[in-house]
């Protein structure tokens, strides 16, 4: 899935980036598996990740079309070009860059920079970010979404950071149009013990969760 227009649909549609942060590659590839068969199919490998770049060659390789592949705690153009030319099929950062903004527009990638004030959030937009990341969520709320979207119509918001499975309804309510989500999807200790098909439940969970928020539940 090359194309920057599909890629930000799916995201969309799924309304969930599972954010993925493991020991090993192999660990990695385990756990996409089971969100993929999950229908989770919006998958980011942070690089923090040991290898992050020759995980990402080895998902996009494995998953195909079936994922949408990313590249997440990109602090530079230069790691974002990298991420790209490693296969990443879309670019998250956890602050706001320009100049990774325009390279991914260059390479015609969708990115998501980090933001976290009204002024951050429309100057990313304006410079032509494709969603923007609201980072650090924790401590902020649904509410404080809310109150950005009234006069701010206009933006494609995913926080990221505490959401979990018991407020993510929350957070597409009050108009997120996905979000990032990590441990509360795929806890270090389900990694550790290989309990996939736990994974693979919280992940379904979650995607109902979404869509019962969006049918007005």
């Amino acid at each position: 899935m090359n194309d920057r227009e599909a890629v930000i649909q799916r995201i969309e549609s799924t309304g969930i980036i599972a954010i993925l942060r493991t020991r090993s590659s192999e660990q990695l590839i385990d756990v996409v598996r089971a969100l993929v068969d999950a229908d989770l199919t919006c998958v980011e490998v942070t690089m923090t990740v040991p290898g992050a770049l020759d995980v990402v060659r080895a998902a996009t390789s494995t998953f195909g079309d079936r994922c949408a592949f990313g590249a997440g705690t990109i602090l530079d153009a230069e790691t974002a070009r990298a991420a790209i030319l490693a296969g990443a099929q879309y670019i998250v950062a956890p602050i706001l860059d320009f100049d990774m903004i325009r390279l991914c527009r260059r390479y015609n990638v969708p990115v998501m920079p980090g933001t976290l004030t009204p002024t951050e959030m429309l100057r990313a937009h304006e410079a032509g970010a494709d969603m923007i990341k609201v980072f650090p969520a924790t401590s902020l709320g649904p509410g404080y979404l809310k109150d950005i979207r009234g006069p701010l119509p206009q933006l494609k918001l995913m926080p990221t950071g505490g959401v979990t499975a018991d407020n993510v309804g929350d957070w597409i309510r009050a108009g997120a149009a996905a979000v990032g989500m990590g441990g509360a999807l795929a806890t270090p200790a389900l990694v550790e013990k290989k309990d996939y098909a736990a994974i693979a439940r919280r992940a379904a969970d979650v995607l109902a969760a979404v869509k019962t928020a969006r049918q007005g539940g």
